[in-house]
């Protein structure tokens, strides 16, 4: 979460650095918002410690992936012949949406085992 406001981008055009949540005239929108709802659904579904929360979390980690590498895309693509400088900030929400998804596949959840 901390991420989102870091620098994830640089914009030599418009000398400028976006994070999550400033991009110039918000034309990139605030994928922060939604990195951060994710981000606070997903430490529930860990503290949950049932196994629908644990197999919830899969997907959440599953979306989380797709959004952080679409904006991720969005953020360092070249534009017009502009190519903008990727900061630290895109690469954190990357590792740390990979980190999630693996931790949310590994949970540590008891096995309760039956009497027959």
């Amino acid at each position: 979460m901390i991420a989102c406001f870091l620098p994830w981008a640089y914009y030599p055009d418009l000398k400028q650095e976006f994070t999550g949540f400033v991009s110039y005239g918000n034309a990139y929108g605030k994928p922060g918002k939604v990195l951060f709802f994710f981000s606070i659904l997903s430490i529930c579904f860990f503290i949950i410690p049932r196994i629908w929360a644990k197999r919830a979390n899969i997907i959440v980690g599953a979306l989380v992936i797709a959004f952080s590498v679409k904006t991720y895309l969005l953020y360092v693509s070249c534009y017009r012949g502009t190519c903008p400088s990727p900061r630290v900030g895109i690469f954190i929400v990357v590792a740390a949406a990979l980190l999630m998804t693996v931790a949310a596949i590994l949970p540590n959840l008891p096995i309760k085992e039956e009497k027959h």
